[in-house]
């Protein structure tokens, strides 16, 4: 960051004071990157015009470490919001950014987080509209901590739920599984298992709106991100009170994040993914929906990895995920235990 833009070349506590270094820190680095007449106003709240049926979530990230291959915490932040928005069939529009800020952080570091947040909403078409900063004594928060809320307007008619689950429904991944947890524990731990292992974060929302739009009849839209893809079809299956049978051979993984989890004692299907969505719909819509996502950016690995099931038949009962072996065999797919990798997103 050039001096003449802000000359503070780290944070202060004065940064959160709601007094001129505040007004600096606002007008030089956060207006420079999310320019927009709704944010520019700068009024206590954003003026929004949406209508109909709306999606709203918010979460909070900590990434440790706060830059990594593939995406950083700025990224993240953005991406999350937006792909949980638009599992419920919604585009998303707006988000807002909230950041807690360690005294002494480095400007330029601020300001690269900043950029690439930026950069990400813009991909996803979507604009940051208000937002706050605070900024603590050293040692009262790690570097930075951003949390972010989106709101879109909900298209699809019925929109997907995680209780839409049927059997007889195809259950699909847009692609590899882990490359997130592993890459973000490798940053952490300063291991160096191979040059492609990076992060997978994306936004997924031009996906999402392509899947309703152009197949249609989309039963669940989940992004498997804590506790990666077996939680989330646990969750999937205890709300729809179906069987998810999970076929271990079909569910994509990286060689690299396969051979780095062996290395660690890890799963891949319980690493967090930051780019990546479940689609489960009608089988015989499943080919064209794989077809559609393999033309997209973000789903070019896109694969069938099981079925859904009433359990009248077969191993395991309503509410539960089973895991088909290579070899023929089965056992059922818990969910996460305990905290895998603290500090993930």
């Amino acid at each position: 960051m050039s001096k003449s833009s802000l000359s503070e070349q780290t944070l202060l506590l004065d940064h959160g004071s709601g007094g001129q270094a505040s007004n600096r820190l606002i007008g030089n680095l956060f207006f420079k990157y999310f320019d927009n007449p709704i944010l520019n106003a700068m009024n206590d709240a954003a003026r929004l015009e949406l209508t109909g049926p709306l999606s709203m979530s918010t979460d909070s990230y900590t990434v440790d470490p706060i830059f990594f291959p593939g995406g950083d915490i700025g990224t993240l932040a953005v991406h999350g919001t937006v792909n949980d928005v638009s599992m419920m069939g919604a585009r998303p529009r707006y988000l807002s950014c909230g950041f807690i800020l360690e005294e002494g952080l480095p400007m330029e570091t601020l300001e690269r987080i900043v950029a690439s947040m930026a950069h990400a909403a813009e991909e996803a078409g979507v604009t940051i509209v208000t937002g706050d900063t605070k900024v603590v004594p050293r040692g009262a928060v790690d570097k930075v901590f951003i949390n972010t809320t989106g709101i879109g307007e909900i298209f699809a008619d019925p929109a997907p739920a995680g209780n839409m689950a049927r059997p007889g429904d195809a259950v699909l991944v847009s692609g590899t599984m882990g490359d997130h947890g592993l890459t973000v524990l490798s940053g952490r731990e300063g291991l160096n298992f191979s040059t492609d292992i990076k992060s997978d974060s994306a936004p997924l929302n031009h996906m999402v709106e392509a899947l309703i739009t152009r197949i249609g009849d989309i039963h669940v839209l989940r992004d498997p991100t804590r506790g990666g893809l077996a939680t989330t079809l646990n969750e999937i299956a205890g709300q729809s009170g179906v069987v998810v049978n999970l076929q271990e051979n079909a569910v994509p993984v990286r060689e690299s994040v396969r051979n780095g989890c062996s290395f660690l004692g890890l799963d891949p299907l319980y690493l967090a993914n930051e780019g990546k969505l479940i689609c489960i719909l009608p089988q015989e819509k499943a080919a064209a929906a794989l077809e559609l996502m393999r033309s997209m950016p973000y789903g070019e690995e896109a694969v069938q990895v099981g079925t859904v099931r009433d359990g009248a038949a077969g191993p395991g009962k309503a509410g539960q995920v089973v895991l088909e072996t290579p070899l023929g065999g089965h056992r059922l797919l818990s969910m996460l235990e305990g905290e895998q990798l603290p500090r993930i997103c």
